[in-house]
């Protein structure tokens, strides 16, 4: 079946990081996207570029007036265009929102940036640790007495970036099948990376979060949240939040300790209990944890590395990673009954046969 996004017509600016994962989101879903890349660029894409796959890549000089004629040609079929740029730069191409509005009224015009479109740092260089930053976010992510700790470049720049931008970009799409009129969506990554954190900025108003890391329930201050070391090495991460979970683990775990059994909440003793909870979790290999815990409601999992995931038999039995062209990688998502996505590889296709595609 084809994908839920069928029919779609995309134009993507060539970037990095959060702006080619939306398109590649599209792209999944059955959208017809082009990648525009600069000379000479599509020629370097290969298996590895992950975000780049299941669309082909147009050269073009932008720099040349040509070049902006064709993408504003293409515009005249396009429903979506993505660029990441910094702001003021598509502008100074001549392809910036005001052009290609005027061109194409129904166009919904998707940016991508970590400060945003405006504010007094909306021109300055930045990566997922800034914006990150900026939003009080990596204040919380780390051990108490050290400093905050980077979560990859996963939180600001796919999650508060390139699925905000997503979402936003589908919103506008929808809205402009009442009113035909297509807008600009100004994604920030910093925004993004901000709403991200809504449930704690919730917890933190009612007085349950403090400032101090590794001091909550979940940034590993409780000892029922967070990674233990198992006797090979190896770690295994619990998070029985529940007190019923709570007691399975301790049940299961062969734990007759008290006060570890009945004191779940006592803050005041966390770092303690998860001394005593580390003890006994040290006496075991990681897969023997498995072989008692994994599948129950324990709220339990092995910490796996990048090479292990895609073999696990849950992943394995949802198909979670595929293999293109010799590279594995994550699998198309959210899944659709009907409709379902599909990662594919990066096309190859002509000069030629790219824009005809695009009736040009």
């Amino acid at each position: 079946m084809p994908g839920p996004l069928e029919g779609l017509k995309v134009i993507e600016m060539a970037g990095l990081g959060p702006a080619p994962f939306c398109a590649m989101l599209f792209a999944d879903m059955g959208a017809q996207v082009v990648r525009i890349e600069r000379p000479g660029g599509a020629a370097k894409l290969d298996p590895c570029e992950v975000t780049a796959r299941g669309r082909p890549a147009l050269e073009l000089d932008l720099r040349d007036p040509q070049g902006v004629q064709t993408v504003l040609h293409m515009l005249d079929t396009a429903d979506v265009l993505i660029e990441g740029f910094r702001p003021g730069v598509m502008e100074r191409l001549g392809l910036g929102p005001d052009v290609c509005l005027a061109r194409r009224p129904a166009l919904v015009y998707g940016r991508m940036t970590g400060w945003g479109q405006h504010g007094p740092l909306a021109k300055a260089a930045g990566h997922d640790i800034n914006y990150l930053a900026l939003t009080g976010a990596l204040h919380g992510i780390g051990l108490k007495d050290a400093p905050p700790v980077p979560p990859l470049n996963l939180v600001a720049d796919f999650g508060g970036g390139a699925m905000m931008l997503a979402f936003g970009v589908m919103a506008a799409l929808f809205e402009s099948r009442r009113s035909g009129q297509g807008q600009v969506v100004d994604a920030a990554m910093t925004d993004g990376a901000a709403l991200l954190s809504a449930m704690t900025y919730g917890f933190r108003a009612r007085g349950q979060w403090s400032l101090q890391r590794q001091d909550n329930m979940l940034d590993g201050g409780a000892h029922y949240y967070g990674t233990y070391a198992c006797a090979d090495g190896r770690y295994v991460a619990i998070g029985p939040i529940e007190p019923q979970f709570y007691a399975l683990l301790m049940d299961l775990c062969g734990i007759e300790d008290a006060e570890l059994r009945t004191l779940q909440d006592e803050r005041a003793r966390w770092p303690e209990f998860r001394q005593r909870l580390a003890a006994v979790l040290l006496t075991r290999t990681r897969d023997q944890w498995c072989e008692l815990l994994e599948g129950t409601d324990a709220c339990f999992a092995p910490v796996l590395d990048w090479d292990e995931a895609p073999r696990h038999p849950h992943n394995v039995a949802r198909q979670s990673f595929v293999e293109i062209d010799g590279v594995v990688q994550p699998a198309a998502a959210p899944r659709m009954s009907r409709t379902p996505g599909v990662a594919g590889p990066i096309e190859r296709a002509s000069r030629d046969a790219i824009l005809k595609a695009w009736g040009l």
